[in-house]
């Protein structure tokens, strides 16, 4: 097919539920493409020859050629091409920000001035590991002969599990300890099930048990086991605890009843299953009308989880203008269609409470925007005199997670930064102590699920060649000379 009947071809659209349904559900909003439909999008890459969109994907995944599988209609080349660099094919496509990412290098999106044109490179890898999961045409994956080396991995999250994907194949021994009750760590408490199904995390992880990989759960990396004892047993350590501390803006009211961390309010009402309280144990607040503070992706599952709670209203404050808003577009668009109200340029100086000490109000400034600051986005700027109170009677602050600091906090041997992040060399996720690496938030702060992935990978690989060698000093030299593959 030539490039210019390629580039004629439409996106393909992808079926959804509609909002007045999804709002009432808990169940996936997006529901995938057909195998038709695929077809069709794959069709529209046009296998560049410098693939752009490759050195876009933070994995490195040969994005060029697992789209030519599907254009076959070789769904079982397709996955096993993604499967090569990305152990969670299912979670990526459904929760990565492909259209900063990969699809932002499309050659088909800058040819029509549009990244929102680019080849659905996401939603094709999201087709393919449906595909094999229904299908049951997971191939085996071929692991080497044991090494006799025993690796722990401290938190289950993507980075976490990158490592131990990577170091299980390469016949090493390894041990993933996670705190909570089931593996998976931000893709479990973090994200709802609307957004991510917790039957796609659990089914990812039970093919690293296939693989061979321990999981102990409850168990809790600086308490239940010390760090340094784990340091002692096991041959290397890799932390990918996470960033799971809250910050909060520190403004009068946030220790009001009705007001919760995006953490505590996600964990309670998807993890723990607090919608559907009194079956299950966990109760939460169901506001009647909540705010939710920020503009990330956080701050849509928020407020998009309150309508399902059963909120009359549910607004989003966010201090600067959409433009600026960190959250991606779809989540963005997918929350205006339930009926999230957003209100930017305002931003809370106080919440405000009455009887029994609940929430009754948030007083709010308005704002506007001066020149960009460090982060690159533009200032936002209080407008003198413009405050008024916004009746609610349930707050969320979703304005961003710290590092976890309880591994940094209970291993003082370990360096970290004045944030509370633990330092690395980025070039082998080596810290200052012989034999432990770290990755994925608590090193980069809180970032994209593919980041952390990127960052597992990059440990991984450093750590086959300190297992292999004994070597610490002059990790980057060898694992380069390998050409980065793990």
């Amino acid at each position: 097919m030539e490039a210019k009947d390629r580039l004629a071809i439409p996106p393909q659209p992808m079926p959804e539920q509609a909002p007045s349904e999804r709002i009432g559900n808990l169940r996936e909003v997006p529901l995938g493409f057909t195998p038709e439909a695929a077809v069709v999008e794959a069709r529209r890459c046009l296998q560049c020859r410098k693939a752009f969109c490759t050195e876009g994907c933070p994995v490195g995944v040969d994005i060029p050629g697992f789209l030519e599988a599907v254009e076959r209609g070789d769904f079982a080349s397709g996955i096993g091409i993604i499967r090569r660099r990305n152990a969670l094919p299912a979670v990526c496509g459904r929760v990565c920000p492909q259209e900063q990412q990969c699809q932002l290098a499309c050659t088909v999106g800058k040819f029509h001035h549009d990244p929102g044109k680019s080849v659905s490179i996401g939603r094709i890898e999201r087709f393919l590991a449906d595909w094999e999961r229904e299908t049951g045409a997971a191939q085996a994956s071929v692991k080497a002969p044991p090494t006799g080396r025993r690796v722990a991995v401290i938190g289950s999250g993507p980075a976490g599990l990158t490592v131990a994907g990577d170091l299980i194949l390469l016949g090493h021994s390894v041990t993933v300890f996670e705190a909570l009750h089931q593996a998976g760590g931000v893709l479990v408490y973090g994200i709802p099930e609307f957004r991510l199904p917790k039957a796609i995390v659990r089914r990812e992880v039970e093919l690293l048990g296939n693989l061979g990989v321990e999981f102990r759960l409850d168990t809790i990396a600086g308490r239940t086991r010390p760090v340094d004892e784990l340091v002692r047993e096991y041959d290397a350590v890799f932390i990918g605890s996470g960033a799971g501390l809250p910050k909060f803006q520190g403004i009068p009211g946030e220790n009001l009843l009705g007001v919760y961390s995006a953490n505590e309010y996600l964990t309670r009402a998807n993890l723990m299953k607090a919608y559907d309280f009194p079956a299950a144990d966990t109760p939460i607040q169901r506001g009647r009308t909540v705010v939710t503070v920020g503009g990330g992706n956080v701050a849509m599952d928020c407020a998009r989880t309150a309508l399902r709670m059963g909120a009359e209203r549910s607004l989003v404050v966010y201090r600067r203008s959409e433009a600026e808003m960190p959250a991606r577009r779809e989540e963005v668009h997918h929350a205006r269609e339930e009926g999230v109200e957003f209100h930017l340029l305002e931003n809370p100086v106080e919440i405000t409470g009455g009887r029994g000490g609940w929430v009754e109000g948030v007083r709010i400034v308005r704002m506007t925007l001066g020149e960009p600051d460090s982060s690159g986005r533009r200032r936002s700027i209080p407008i003198e005199g413009s405050e008024f109170v916004q009746e609610a009677d349930e707050v969320l602050v979703a304005i961003g997670n710290s590092p976890n600091p309880l591994v940094p906090s209970s291993f003082p041997e370990i360096e970290t930064t004045r944030w509370g992040g633990i330092v690395v060399n980025e070039a082998t996720g080596q810290t200052s102590v012989r034999g432990v690496f770290a990755g994925g938030d608590i090193v980069l702060g809180a970032a994209t699920v593919i980041l952390a992935m990127g960052q597992g990978r990059i440990a991984a690989r450093a750590m086959h060649a300190y297992l292999s060698t004994g070597r610490w000093e002059g990790l980057e030299e060898i694992t380069g000379a390998e050409g980065g593959q793990s």
